[in-house]
């Protein structure tokens, strides 16, 4: 069966079907340039689509004096459309690497469909051309294989979803774009309206509002791939505008929630071609936020926060201890293999955990010739020094890094330097690792409005 690209259009065949197994038959191909080979007598093009690429040959034998004309003059990035006959490459330059390699096509006719000028960079993955060059010729970058294997990754992860979320009885209702300011997370972008001087739209943050009217409709299961907007600065893990899976259930518990989520998200990950096994384990938000510093926790490589307040509740060190009693936390890090690094590292480890929020980093290195080197060290007592060691389980080649705080400070700042440390020490975190984080509390203390 042939690519169903290949129904109402031009072409009989994709340039990245053709094997074997369509030796003799005619095939009618669109494309675009990739590489041109003059060998004298023969001319061989690599001819591109966003299927693959599949070899044409210009004999000036078979084609006419015309056709061969257009083969010596095309140049990358031409469009063509060409017919000929599907024939095996001879022995010796079948190319293993490619899909189509066995084959090649004997031209009997080509058509130039556009010219094209030299563009700006190569047409092919692992380009070294810097972004703002890329958006300025956006229509060439679509054409490099990672770009539209992109776009077909996300074609296929949002109709694995609605495929998924339709077999369960869900209802696909788009939602208006422009609606009312409603007081939520960020600012809203605003559009003003033409029909009403002085009056504005909002662009919606989330459907929210929407889809809780729907639930009260009786529409039990919505669902929606939603557009949103929120006028905020960048952020690592968020722009103004994205997508998001948006879905809203009626008469149901936080299992049958966690249950039907894994059945979508199976379907869905294993059509974008990712393996992972469920169910998928539950921790609660104390936990980790205790182990991890955050609430979406990479639990893929160690490097977990260890509690040490216990040991320090009556420090000679003031630092650790004035932040026990002020119901603070002392917690700690054991960064295996990181004992030897220089001062100059450990100062850009300290600087990230300042970045977000902390007044500054204490630690220890156990250096591999077991030596403990520290500006902290003279503070602690014979007693103390002994029980963090074995807190956190300290060894010869270690460092130990510290944060003293309270709960919430000393968690954001950890939990970057954690990070941080996977970067800088090269820790594997291959493949997936998904879990999901329960229990979160309902309310959060407003430390400036003391509520």
């Amino acid at each position: 069966m042939t690519d169903p690209l290949n129904s109402h259009s031009m072409h009989s065949h994709t340039c990245g079907e053709l094997t074997a197994n369509a030796i003799g038959a005619e095939a009618i191909l669109c494309g675009w340039v990739q590489h041109r080979r003059d060998h004298g007598g023969l001319i061989f093009v690599d001819l591109r689509d966003r299927t693959g690429i599949t070899q044409i040959v210009f004999d000036p034998e078979v084609l006419s004096p015309e056709g061969f004309k257009l083969g010596e003059t095309m140049r990358p990035e031409w469009v063509i459309w060409a017919r000929g006959t599907v024939r095996e490459r001879p022995e010796g330059t079948v190319n293993p690497n490619m899909p189509t390699g066995e084959v090649e096509v004997l031209l009997q006719e080509v058509r130039i469909l556009n010219q094209a000028k030299t563009p700006p960079f190569a047409i092919e993955d692992g380009i070294e051309t810097d972004e703002l060059t890329r958006l300025r010729w956006r229509y060439l970058d679509i054409r490099r294989p990672e770009v539209l294997a992109a776009l077909r990754l996300r074609s296929t992860v949002s109709a694995a979803m609605h495929r998924a979320l339709d077999e369960r009885g869900f209802i696909e209702v788009e939602t208006p774009i422009l609606g009312r300011s409603t007081p939520e997370g960020a600012r809203d972008f605003l559009v003003p309206s033409r029909g009403s001087q002085g009056s504005f739209y909002a662009l919606p943050q989330s459907p929210q509002l929407f889809k809780q009217l729907l639930m009260m409709g009786g529409v039990e299961r919505y669902y929606q791939v939603a557009r949103c907007f929120r006028d905020e600065d960048l952020r690592a893990d968020r722009q103004p505008e994205f997508t998001q899976l948006d879905i809203e259930m009626s008469f149901i518990s936080d299992d049958d929630v966690l249950n039907l989520m894994e059945e979508v998200m199976a379907e869905v990950l294993s059509a974008a071609g990712v393996k992972q096994s469920f169910p998928l384990p539950r921790m609660c938000y104390s936990e980790a936020m205790g182990r991890f510093g955050n609430d979406r926790p990479d639990t893929r490589f160690g490097l977990e926060l260890i509690d040490v307040s216990a040991v320090f509740a009556n420090s000679g060190f003031k630092v650790f201890s004035a932040a026990v009693d002020s119901g603070g936390v002392v917690k700690a890090i054991n960064a295996k293999g990181a004992g030897d690094l220089s001062r100059g590292e450990i100062d850009k480890i300290a600087a990230v955990a300042t970045e977000h929020g902390a007044k500054g980093m204490a630690w220890i290195a156990f250096t591999s010739a077991g030596e403990a080197k520290s500006p902290i060290i003279k503070f602690f007592s014979e007693e103390e020094f002994a029980a963090l060691k074995s807190a956190v389980g300290a060894d010869a080649g270690d460092l130990v890094l510290f944060g003293a705080d309270d709960f919430e400070t000393v968690s954001a700042a950890l939990s970057a330097v954690r990070l941080y440390l996977a970067d800088l020490l090269q820790l594997p975190r291959e493949g997936h690792n998904l879990l999901w984080v329960v229990d979160f509390p309902m309310f959060k203390y407003d430390e400036t409005e003391k509520r």
